[in-house]
């Protein structure tokens, strides 16, 4: 499995990109930068996306991703939870900022949208996908995703304290998560559902006790303002935990 990490911030700029993932260049997760990162010939091997939840920075090139593929005559597959379907109909494809892909052309649309639900297993071009239920101010899931040679990943999307409940679910091979802040904006990160260093150490430790491991880490999701603290944060964590925990950035490319 080879996962490239094309966005791995929540801001942008000219060398930052808003968090997508891609997974052996045909499912993405996210799609905050997709269409931005992928030439044309790229975008036209997706076969599905998969979205944690409505959250602008991460559902932001779906429009630009359905163009492309409507002016190709082909079709995109989404998966995501009912609020993505609301807000991508009502906002976004709702045929006056963009058109109405989730309808046209009738017949066969250029979106189809299949609904998930946590804890329901589902197979994907191949893949064993499993969404988790994962604590944001709005409802957000994760995603374990198993390929055929059984190699096994965990991104967990924008996500705050209190995972205990998932990690029962899940045996990833890489965990792929999210430090917005440092540490000193505990306070917001608690009250905005997001993760600091110590933070994520909390969480890490409880998979350990759980599970009996801890795989490798990577962070994406980071305020860029606010990286180097972060950096500091998580090389402190990872020395503590004896464990590899990274910071993602864009272009990193990760083989299992």
């Amino acid at each position: 499995m080879n996962i490239h990490i094309l966005g791995a911030h929540n801001c942008e700029s000219q060398n930052l990109k808003l968090v997508s993932l891609l997974i052996d260049d045909t499912i993405a997760i996210d799609a905050g930068s997709l269409a931005s990162s992928l030439s044309l010939s790229a975008q036209r091997k997706l076969k599905a996306i998969l979205l944690t939840h409505q959250h602008y920075d991460h559902i932001r090139d779906v429009p630009a991703i359905a163009m492309n593929f409507a002016l190709d005559g082909a079709t995109i597959n989404i998966y995501s939870i009912p609020p993505v379907y609301d807000n991508l109909t009502t906002h976004l494809l709702n045929g006056e900022l963009y058109p109405k892909f989730l309808e046209r052309p009738e017949g066969n649309p250029t979106v189809r949208f299949t609904l998930i639900e946590p804890y329901r297993a589902e197979r994907i071009e191949g893949y064993d996908i499993l969404a988790i239920s994962v604590n944001h101010t709005d409802p957000t899931v994760g995603y374990q995703i198993t390929s055929h040679d059984g190699k096994i990943a965990l991104y967990t999307g924008d996500t705050g304290p209190g995972l205990a409940d998932c990690w029962g679910y899940v045996s990833p091979q890489l965990l792929i998560t999210e430090v917005t802040a440092p540490d000193s904006y505990e306070e917001f990160a608690r009250r905005n559902g997001h993760l600091t260093p110590s933070l994520l150490k909390e969480e890490l430790t409880v998979f350990r006790e759980l599970k009996g491991y801890l795989p490798p880490v990577v962070v994406v999701h980071m305020n860029p303002r606010l990286e180097k603290e972060i950096e500091a944060g998580i090389a402190a964590v990872a020395k503590a935990l004896n464990n590899s925990i990274k910071l993602g950035y864009e272009g990193m490319k990760l083989d299992l």
